[in-house]
């Protein structure tokens, strides 16, 4: 499995706006973009991502910028990570496709164990929220997950 750039800085912006403004103050996506050296145009496109998917408001004006739609204890990284359309896949096989992970019909040998694997990945992923991250309690949310 591979998260790009895309769910990772996504993720590290979140986090960001959660620590510096939360759902209370408006936080500008200059001030992200500095503080996480992420580029403003690239966070302004995952921002418009976020937005429709109601994760964050953008606010207008004097002391504009974004804040959180929802408490970071409730936004969820998997939330986040499909927000900016990042699939969590283990397998390259498509659903409902005949095709397997190496190019035939049917499933490779392995196919369960990675389908397994990523089931488990998105459900440690669900199992963290925006809080967890900023108070670094993702270690607490990953032993949760596993019981």
């Amino acid at each position: 499995m591979r998260l790009t750039s895309k769910g990772r800085y996504a993720v590290m912006a979140m986090a960001d706006l959660a620590l510096h403004g939360g759902d209370q103050r408006a936080v500008p996506l200059q001030e992200v973009a500095r503080r996480q050296e992420i580029s403003l145009s690239y966070l302004e496109q995952l921002f418009a991502r976020m937005r429709r998917a109601g994760l964050v408001e953008g606010v207008r004006g004097p002391g504009g910028g974004y804040r959180l739609a929802r408490a970071s204890q409730i936004i969820t990284i998997a939330e986040i990570i499909d927000a900016v359309d990042e699939p969590i896949k283990t397998t390259r096989c498509e659903d409902g496709s005949p095709k397997s992970c190496i190019g035939k019909t049917g499933r490779c040998i392995a196919h369960g164990l990675w389908q397994e694997m990523g089931e488990r990945i998105k459900g440690f992923l669900g199992s963290v929220s925006l809080a967890d991250v900023v108070e670094q309690r993702f270690h607490t949310a990953a032993s949760v997950a596993a019981e």
